[in-house]
């Protein structure tokens, strides 16, 4: 592993590689990422050595993508105070399960998400808020922009500013075309949608933290076609779903999983339309994933201890 990673010194920007350590096997959840802090020694070719990781306040992390059994935690992003997931209405066609999966993470991580719709210059406003709906429902904040046509962003930078706040969603959203258009002087690369496909371009191929004028950061990401929560117990997924935690009191079981209980308030919720069946759905298919995973787990254990 030989990469440079961008260092911020005091206002400039080093060029530095790992120390052998951080380099072992094994080490993979304490390689720096965006938003970490470290510690820098200087060389003599005017780069640098990165020593160590301080200490995160946060992470955003995911299940890491590749082959089941070998899933291991991929850390996004370290020391952000917000989420802004950036999804459109269109052109690529957005899917609200995968809204989901953003705003579970965010939540699990103990960090305020924001939504933002871009692109609805193409559906028209009042269809991306009928489409959108269930979100403002949850309690999250949503606005409804074009980054093209500049409109929906007044205030949105006066939001990010003196915060680190990671940009995330899916490729060809318009993330990096949001930060140009409000942010001055950023320039980020722009890519386009996959016209055969109807997917995005991956434009953002590694993350970068850029500062702002007035104090705070934005982490740009990677547009990621893959996302599952990570270290997620299943006991602990519906609190990730705001609108239900006003029901878990009043269950009729302890430890109820809201699946197919009796006298469970969250499907009694469900059924008087007080928790949305779109998003309940999404929370019983993202339980039944989790479920899988810890019988995986403990019966690798099992076989581990025989």
């Amino acid at each position: 592993m030989n990469e440079w990673y961008a260092v911020l010194v005091d206002g400039v920007e080093w060029r530095c590689r790992l120390r052998g350590s951080l380099r072992k096997p094994g080490r993979e959840a304490t390689l720096p990422v965006i938003g970490d802090t470290v510690t820098v020694t200087p060389t003599a070719d005017g780069t640098g050595i990165v020593e160590a990781v301080g200490e995160r306040r946060s992470v955003f992390s995911r299940r890491s993508a590749g082959r089941k059994g070998a899933w291991r935690e991929q850390i996004l992003a370290a020391n952000v105070d917000q989420v802004l997931v950036v999804f459109a209405a269109a052109n690529p066609e957005p899917h609200l399960r995968a809204v989901d999966r953003y705003l579970v993470i965010a939540e699990a991580s103990e960090l305020p998400a924001h939504l933002v719709v871009n692109k609805v210059d193409l559906t028209g406003e009042a269809a991306a808020r009928e489409m959108f709906a269930v979100y403002e429902r949850a309690g999250y904040p949503v606005r409804y922009a074009s980054a093209a046509g500049g409109t929906g962003l007044d205030g949105l930078l006066a939001e990010l500013t003196c915060k680190t706040t990671l940009v995330a969603g899916p490729s060809g959203t318009g993330k990096s075309s949001l930060l140009n258009a409000v942010v001055p002087g950023l320039e980020l690369r722009t890519g386009e949608v996959s016209h055969a496909l109807r997917k995005g371009k991956h434009t953002t191929v590694v993350g970068e933290l850029h500062p702002l004028p007035g104090g705070g950061f934005v982490a740009d990401t990677p547009g990621l076609r893959e996302l599952a929560p990570w270290g997620l117990e299943p006991f602990d997924l519906s609190e990730c779903f705001p609108e239900m935690r006003p029901f878990h009191d009043l269950c009729q079981w302890s430890g109820c999983l809201h699946q197919n209980e009796g006298g469970c308030a969250v499907r009694g919720a469900v059924e008087r339309d007080a928790v949305s069946a779109a998003r309940y759905d999404s929370y019983l298919r993202l339980l039944e994933a989790t479920l899988a995973e810890e019988q995986r787990e403990l019966r690798a254990g099992r076989r581990r201890e025989r």
